[in-house]
């Protein structure tokens, strides 16, 4: 099978995206690094549908690398509640601190500079420095994977690391040595709405007729990837503890599910928990399971509502001393939403306000 030359593959991406491509993007039509950096990071493992939402809100509260960086880290993490993957909100705070303090503010214009900042990785920093700089970098990120693997019929294990230095070497030796961000933004664009991990739209592609896979017969067969993930289960018990219209609230540590996040006390069991509680004033009720779906782990989580009787003198504005699980802090409901949340736990909290 003949595979694509290099300069017609990547003048028909051109061609199909000027045409057929995704303009209407927000982060588009940017050469500012700081948007464009912001976008990439909030896309990994993430919907657009999803960052639609969020990159404008995050553009309103930090507008700049400067206001990123002097941020504190909680405002941060609330501000990515809900999105996932919060070590990506860590290294964005951690990358942006680098850019001010080791970059006087400015980002590096090539992609090796930018690879070296905390967070970004090569085709991340591949992204940022065809969009902003016009530099020829491959990038070689998911969708893109399963486009170049496809239309090459490359059949190299990329479980490998060897392997996908090769794919990487044929990634680079297609790039055109001009409008490297169209072909960029148009091999995403293609892994995102034609070249589909299931059901791929091999007619609509530009790529079809020269197309390894599809010639094969089996595009879905690629990219080749044997290692799979091995899912885990886990359960935990978790504290939600009021006192009037005070929430307690317990800051994860800084590694692991949830890291530095603000969330109810957790427990290895049922069992434990209701140790813990007993004796206490008050009233607990158990709320019915439920599963939180995480990257490697299926998690079920039982959470344990526990009223503490008000006990708040008469114009005081704070809860009574009682007793505090742990270290803590007493909140009001806003200032509770106001924090980087787990999703799971801000969805009980906002769905018992609005009820």
């Amino acid at each position: 099978m003949t595979r694509p030359a290099p300069t017609s593959l990547a003048a028909r991406v051109v061609a199909w995206q000027q045409r057929h491509g995704r303009h209407g993007l927000p982060w588009q039509d940017t050469r500012d690094p700081y948007r464009v950096w912001l976008s990439e990071v909030m896309l990994q493992q993430t919907q657009v549908s999803t960052v639609l939402d969020y990159y404008p809100r995050f553009l309103a509260r930090f507008p700049d690398v400067t206001a990123l960086a002097a941020a504190a880290q909680d405002d941060v993490l609330a501000l990515w509640s809900g999105l996932g993957y919060y070590s990506r909100a860590r290294n964005l705070h951690r990358c942006a601190q680098a850019v001010v303090h080791q970059h006087g503010g400015q980002f590096p214009c090539s992609s090796a500079a930018l690879a070296e900042l905390p967070g970004i990785g090569r085709s991340t920093a591949a992204a940022i420095a065809a969009f902003c700089f016009g530099e020829r970098a491959a990038i070689l990120d998911g969708n893109v994977k399963r486009v170049l693997s496809r239309a090459l019929g490359f059949d190299g294990d990329l479980a490998s690391a060897a392997q996908e230095k090769l794919l990487w070497q044929q990634a680079e030796a297609l790039l055109p040595h001009e409008q490297v961000d169209v072909y960029t933004q148009g091999l995403m664009d293609l892994g995102a709405t034609l070249c589909l991990a299931r059901r791929p739209a091999c007619p609509q592609c530009p790529l079809g007729g020269d197309c390894v896979a599809l010639a094969q017969g089996a595009p879905e067969r690629f990219p080749v990837k044997t290692r799979k993930l091995r899912r885990s289960q886990r359960s935990h018990a978790l504290l939600w503890l009021e006192q009037g219209p005070w929430l307690w609230l317990v800051q994860r540590p800084g590694q692991g599910v949830w890291a530095s996040l603000w969330s109810l006390p957790e427990f290895d069991t049922a069992e434990a928990l209701d140790t813990f509680v007993a004796g206490w004033p008050g009233q607990g009720e158990w709320l019915p399971p439920f599963k939180h779906v995480l990257t490697h782990v299926d998690w079920t989580l039982q959470v344990l509502r526990w009223r503490w009787p008000p006990g708040v003198a008469e114009n005081t504005a704070e809860p009574a001393a009682g007793f505090q699980p742990g270290a803590g802090r007493w909140l009001r409901l806003e200032e509770a939403l106001a924090l980087g949340l787990p999703a799971p736990v801000r969805k009980l909290i906002e769905q018992d306000a609005a009820a």
